[in-house]
Parts: structure tokens; C-alpha cells; sequence
């Protein structure tokens, strides 16, 4: 991504941390990247090109997170544990994430709506970002899916038949989830996750 965009979504994200997104002007974001305001509008379009930019790069943050936490210990219930305190800590850090995980966007934040007609941007990162983003139901499935390649491949004794494996999975990553919207006591949604599942989830 060049330097200009990057230091752009830095500034529409520091932006956000301040102020509702209806209240953060272009201006202001090119200003505070050192940009041109029209080298913005040359990047991302308009303020809502700009909005699905940064949900997407959110998005990609919190999935490159998952892959950092699942290549962590060797035991699959720790990286599953692992994966789950990165979801939780994520979505308590990142206001966007949350809402990325949860559906519920709030009027400080921008829209994730894509663009209403195919994208016509210029640069390969913004016609992606035009494109439409995950559901919450869709990034249950990527981190599930993502965590079910790593351990199975992670098992060179593992059958063909990975159900078994996919639940376990999916059971961190729902478990995960629910802390996000309700907290355990005392933050140990790791030991949660290492109490619900078998002590060796595998296919």
C-alpha cells in the first residue's frame, strides 16, 4: 500500500478516536497525513470511499491477528485459547472491529455499506475496500476455517475427516465472541476456551 494511503487511513482512524465520523472532515484527514486534499479524493474517491478503506483495513488487521496468534504454541488448544484472547483483546481495542464482529454500528462510526455501483477506482486496494466486507457470521467462518488449516496441517496423524476439528474450532471462536459482548470475570476467556474443549482437539 503506498505510503500516502497508509498515512491517510492513520489519520481518518486517529480522526475517529476523537470525533464522530460525521464530524471528520477531509481536510482535516489530508492535513494531518501531510497530504493534498486531493491526493485523499485521488486515493479513496470521496468520504465514504475513504470510510470503506479503513473498515477494511480493520478487517485485514484483525485476520492477519488470528493467523499471528494461531502460529503461536505447538498444543492446538492453546493456539485456539491464543486466538481467542486476540478476538477479545481486539474488539475491546478497536472500535471497528467490534462492530465488524458483531454487527452493531454504532452512529460514531462510518458505514460499512460497499459502494452502490462497482467500483471504478483507480487503485487495486480501493476496489477492494468498494467491495462488500465480511458478516460477523462470515468472519465466524474465516477464523474457524483459518484455525482448521493450521491445526490440520499442524497434525501429520490427522484423518481425512476434519468435523470434529471444525467444531472445536468454531466453539473457541463463537466462546470468543460472546466474551466480546460479555466479559468473563477477571478477563479468562483463555481458560474458557481451554475448559470447553477436549484436551487435544484434532479431526
Amino acid at each position: 500500500m503506498p505510503a500516502a494511503r497508509e498515512s491517510l487511513l492513520d489519520a481518518a482512524y486517529q480522526a475517529l478516536a476523537r470525533r464522530p465520523w460525521s464530524a471528520v472532515r477531509m481536510v482535516d484527514v489530508a492535513a494531518a497525513a501531510g497530504v493534498s486534499r486531493q491526493t485523499l479524493y485521488n486515493e479513496f474517491g470521496s468520504k465514504d470511499g475513504l470510510a470503506r478503506a479503513l473498515v477494511r483495513r480493520e478487517a485485514d488487521g484483525y485476520l492477519a491477528g488470528v493467523d499471528r496468534a494461531l502460529a503461536g504454541p505447538s498444543d492446538p488448544r492453546d493456539r485456539l485459547a491464543a486466538t481467542a484472547e486476540w478476538m477479545m483483546s481486539a474488539a475491546h481495542q478497536n472500535a471497528l472491529v467490534r462492530a465488524m464482529l458483531t454487527g452493531s454500528w454504532s452512529e460514531r462510526l462510518p458505514a460499512p455499506a460497499p459502494a452502490a455501483v462497482p467500483s471504478t477506482a483507480t487503485a487495486p486496494a480501493q476496489r477492494r475496500a468498494d467491495g462488500p466486507l465480511p458478516s460477523p457470521g462470515d468472519f465466524v467462518a474465516l477464523v474457524r476455517d483459518r484455525a482448521v488449516a493450521v491445526l490440520y496441517g499442524a497434525d501429520p496423524l490427522a484423518p481425512p475427516d476434519t468435523a470434529e476439528l471444525a467444531r472445536s474450532c468454531e466453539l473457541a471462536v463463537r466462546l470468543a465472541l460472546s466474551c466480546v459482548a460479555a466479559p468473563p470475570a477477571g478477563g479468562g476467556v483463555a481458560d474458557l476456551v481451554r475448559a470447553a474443549l477436549p484436551a487435544r482437539p484434532r479431526a
